[in-house]
């Protein structure tokens, strides 16, 4: 049985159609009307020009309060290393996030990753054999981390809350366990001679931030695996019915997540030259907040990679100018809880006007 559409091409009853939300706005058909399209301002751009807009404001303000000690080249170098560690995690946290999750597991995952890389046993082999064995130790640990929340998520139909709730209160625990709560130093030169080195008088950690940034962004908005995660993430039953693998897509996505971590041990371990316990505290938090204040729906099924990288930026940026001015951090926690809350409070806003609300 067929019918016609509006613009009279055929439709077969029995196709499944994934619903609006399954399509990122970014690529979402132009709105037409009376025949002819109307144009409008893409609402990425729109976004991102408001990032831009809130970021230079923030640095007016830096400059203003703060002179020559923020507007100079060590300052933003500065700026752009805080902003690396936590950048990484809140790619990763992008994905599980736009399908429709979340991991609060991350930062104890960054800790449990930074202190197995660096036990004296994982250390004495990387001396014999080679530095990658730490930064391979410090990414299994973080995938498979990630593995397990996914198939407790997917398989175990935990809810993502408490699964990775569970995992943050364990992972924490093993990572003291291991390390004994106390701090663990980096005695592989080659490794630290690598990983706090610059290039092009950048450092290797803010490179290493901008290609899984780039590598994120390709994999969101190029692949079939970021197309199945805006699926998921907009109407998983949907998803299923039209062919998507679900709980596999979901138990990948924690993975990824998991491995950024992992990426991100690696280079705290390189800033700190230590591994720790404590390493990671509250990254959840910070991820999550880069995440939504970039745009992504806590609800799932939108999101995007360049509005979380100026997401971090702003943050960042904020925590920096907020130091620079010796203003405490319970002022900084403030200010980041009210800035949430506003990002929410719009995000609630637009979703309500898109359902002509």
């Amino acid at each position: 049985m067929t019918e016609k559409s509006a613009d009279g091409a055929q439709l077969d009853s029995g196709d499944v159609n994934l619903p609006a939300r399954a399509v990122p706005a970014e690529i979402a058909p132009t709105v037409t009307g009376g025949g002819s399209p109307r144009r409008s301002v893409p609402p990425g751009l729109m976004r991102n020009l408001g990032l831009i807009i809130a970021l230079a404001v923030l640095c007016v303000v830096g400059v203003i309060t703060a002179g020559d000690r923020f507007a100079s080249t060590d300052n933003l170098l500065t700026i752009l290393r805080l902003a690396s560690v936590i950048g990484v995690v809140s790619i990763g946290m992008t994905f599980v996030i736009t399908a429709g999750g979340i991991d609060l597991s991350v930062g104890a995952v960054v800790g449990l990753a930074s202190v197995w890389a660096t036990t004296t046993g994982t250390q004495l082999l990387a001396q014999d054999v080679h530095w990658v064995i730490m930064v391979s130790t410090a990414l299994l640990v973080g995938t498979a981390a990630g593995l397990l929340n996914g198939l407790m998520v997917a398989y175990g139909r935990i809810v993502p809350f408490i699964a990775t709730l569970a995992m943050m209160a364990a992972a924490r625990g093993l990572a003291e366990i291991i390390a004994n709560r106390q701090t663990q130093i980096i005695r592989v030169r080659e490794f630290l001679d690598v990983f706090t080195s610059d290039l092009l008088g950048i450092p290797v950690i803010v490179w290493i931030f901008a290609l899984v940034a780039v590598a994120g962004w390709v994999l969101l908005n190029r692949t079939t695996f970021g197309r199945r995660t805006f699926a998921i993430g907009g109407n998983p039953e949907a998803a299923r019915l039209a062919g998507i693998r679900v709980k596999r897509q979901t138990m990948l996505l924690y993975g990824l997540v998991g491995l950024s971590a992992g990426i991100a041990a690696v280079m705290i371990m390189a800033r700190t030259t230590a591994g720790s316990s404590t390493h990671g505290t509250l990254y959840e938090l910070d991820a999550i907040a880069a995440v939504v204040i970039g745009g992504t729906l806590l609800s799932g099924g939108a999101g995007t990679i360049v509005s979380t990288v100026f997401g971090v930026l702003i943050f960042t940026t904020l925590t920096n100018v907020f130091t620079l001015n010796n203003l405490s951090i319970s002022a900084q926690a403030i200010a980041k809880g009210l800035i949430i809350v506003a990002a929410v409070l719009l995000q609630q806003r637009v979703a309500a006007r898109a359902r002509g609300g």
